[in-house]
């Protein structure tokens, strides 16, 4: 009876082991789908974007399944820590503090931070869409908008512009086109939205003033794994990559959002 109990207790306690465990065949991709291009879904809602695509090809890399994980991008770093996902491929930035708490692979994107003007502010200061950021913060009484705890927000704060804080991108918007405001930093495809609904009242800086570099973190002392995503990302550069596929793929899309520039915007630094 008691040898009974005891192989009773073993398979219970195994059977525990394996419904907590997961295939080790399979990657597990932690991302926010809910901000295309990058990361979203289609029509079915299946998981599409470029970093979708680049989460495929890491699969074939490594000889592995993929199942995209919908994370909402403030539980992505928790996710990876609890060993709910093996890697984040979600256009999350490189910074100290996240460093501090998970791994980071080598930068294959990066996110720039470019200007919407009014339009009319930036005609009388002699803006143009090539103009220099160092060119705009010469500019003394210009307004600012920002999004409260953002980096529209904080970056211009950081040089020692006065700036007014907006609750969203649609409100600070709105201020550059009516001219209440007449600086909003964001990154490219907030801005070129706001240009494309407002492009009599509006124009874009191009020049950036951050470019964020964008990696796949992964859980801290999970070095092996680290190097392969490593890697892989030396391979993006190589005839028929990641690059190129991208290329191939998102280019005429991104030119479209954006209005001026495609993949390039995001691949080089």
């Amino acid at each position: 009876m008691k040898k009974n109990i005891i192989l009773i207790f073993v398979v219970f306690v195994t059977l525990i082991l394996v419904s907590c465990g997961h295939d080790e065949d399979v990657l597990r991709v932690g991302m926010d789908l809910s901000y295309p291009p990058f990361e979203t879904v289609d029509l079915k809602n299946r998981p599409e974007g470029i970093s979708v695509d680049i989460a495929y090809e890491l699969g074939k890399f490594l000889n592995k399944k993929v199942k995209i994980v919908n994370t909402k991008f403030d539980g992505l770093i928790l996710a990876l820590q609890a060993g709910e996902i093996d890697v984040v491929i979600g256009s999350m930035s490189i910074t100290e503090e996240r460093e501090k708490v998970i791994s980071f692979s080598k930068p294959y994107f990066y996110f720039k931070i470019i200007s919407l003007l009014n339009k009319s502010f930036a005609d009388n200061n002699n803006l143009k869409e090539d103009s220099t950021v160092e060119e705009l913060l010469a500019i003394e009484n210009a307004r600012y908008i920002g999004i409260a705890g953002q980096v529209s927000a904080s970056i211009p704060t950081e040089y020692g512009k006065n700036v007014k804080n907006a609750t969203d991108v649609s409100t600070a918007v709105a201020e550059i086109a009516q001219g209440t405001s007449h600086v909003l930093l964001m990154s490219g495809n907030p801005v070129a939205d706001g240009y494309k609904a407002n492009p009599n009242k509006t124009m874009i800086l191009w020049d950036p003033f951050v470019s964020s570099p964008i990696a796949m973190a992964v859980k801290k002392g999970n070095d092996e794994f680290l190097e392969e995503l490593n890697s892989f990302i030396d391979t993006f550069n190589d005839n028929g990559g990641m690059y190129d596929i991208l290329i191939d793929k998102w280019d005429e899309i991104i030119l479209e959002d954006l209005g001026k520039f495609g993949m390039s915007f995001y691949i080089d630094e």
